[in-house]
């Protein structure tokens, strides 16, 4: 893979490199607010990002307009909204299309989809599910497989849904190699391609941010964040075992991207405030300080009050 660096403009823009299109699938046995609902990109004209010569060109991206930041009461609230997101997200893509594509993270979103799903057993079987991130782990290891985690939460009642699952080694680089096949082997009827890029369009992406602006695997720092290549996966070697991600313009490029982040800890009273005052608002961040900065201008900001409690008055 080669390393692509590039300098953000007025806004993250997912375009890159055109991609041919060609998983082992699994079968396991109400955001009623206002959630944004990004026109479908598979017609619209992608626009490339300017390429620098360093790292240190990168410009911080502008603010996330407020009508993209959505403050709730609490954590229970907000899990509700994301479940709500995903069943008007299912509805809305069965009934175009009859299939449904959804990308999950690990994290707290995994418990936030832990609960009744309005008209659940009318889209499950249609469903398919990628995830977002995921350990080099094998899948039934509870502690570290977000698939086994998942399964555990609401998989398991998610009847005939189909996810693509790792081979459970621990070769990233293979790992990342086998699950971008396994993805661009989905028929287009159930992971749509945009026209002028080849990259898919998940019809939601529901990310997580991390204290440190991680998104996926995606960390600061690391080189990872900037690939623009024909690879939809990427390994991320930080750790041991190593993880799989989603590039940065495939999260971006979903049809509908969420981000939600919420709760509080005796350890963090204001839950990840800090962390989405420099995601949605903080003029100093760049994809190599802050890689969630690049989901400014695609996703929807779904937030409980705590989280939201440092973005200033005109986000609350």
């Amino acid at each position: 893979m080669i390393v692509k660096q590039y300098q953000y403009t007025l806004g993250f823009v997912a375009a890159f490199a055109a991609m041919s299109s060609i998983a082992l699938i699994e079968t396991s046995s109400s955001f009623v607010l206002r959630a944004v609902d990004h026109k479908s990109r598979l017609n619209q004209p992608s626009v490339a990002l300017s390429m620098s010569s360093s790292t240190e060109d990168l410009s911080s991206p502008l603010a996330v307009p407020v009508d993209k930041v959505v403050v709730l009461d609490d954590a229970e609230a907000v899990s509700q909204s994301i479940r709500d997101i995903v069943s008007k997200a299912a509805k809305r893509a069965i009934d175009e299309r009859g299939n449904f594509a959804l990308a999950i993270p690990g994290g707290s979103i995994l418990k936030m989809l832990a609960g009744e799903i309005d008209s659940q057993d009318s889209w499950t079987s249609k469903t398919t599910v990628a995830y977002v991130n995921h350990k080099c782990v094998p899948m039934d290891d509870i502690e570290l497989a977000t698939h086994a985690k998942a399964k555990a939460l609401f998989l398991d009642s998610w009847e005939g849904v189909n996810v693509i699952v790792m081979d459970g080694t621990d070769q990233g680089n293979a790992e990342a190699k086998s699950y971008d096949e396994k993805l661009k082997m989905l028929d287009s009827d159930i992971l749509p391609r945009q026209k002028d890029t080849g990259l898919p369009v998940f019809d939601l992406a529901l990310i997580g941010v991390g204290d440190d602006g991680h998104v996926g695997s995606l960390y600061p720092g690391r080189e990872e964040v900037l690939y623009s290549d024909s690879d939809w996966v990427l390994q991320v070697a930080m750790k041991e075992p190593p993880s799989i991600t989603l590039s940065l313009p495939v999260m971006a490029n979903a049809r509908e991207v969420v981000v939600a982040a919420c709760g509080v800890s005796d350890k963090y009273p204001q839950g990840k405030s800090a962390g989405m005052r420099r995601a949605v608002s903080a003029t100093d961040e760049t994809l190599t300080t802050f890689p969630a900065v690049g989901l400014r201008d695609s996703a929807t900001w779904v937030m409980d009050k705590a989280a939201a409690s440092k973005l200033g008055d005109e986000y609350n």
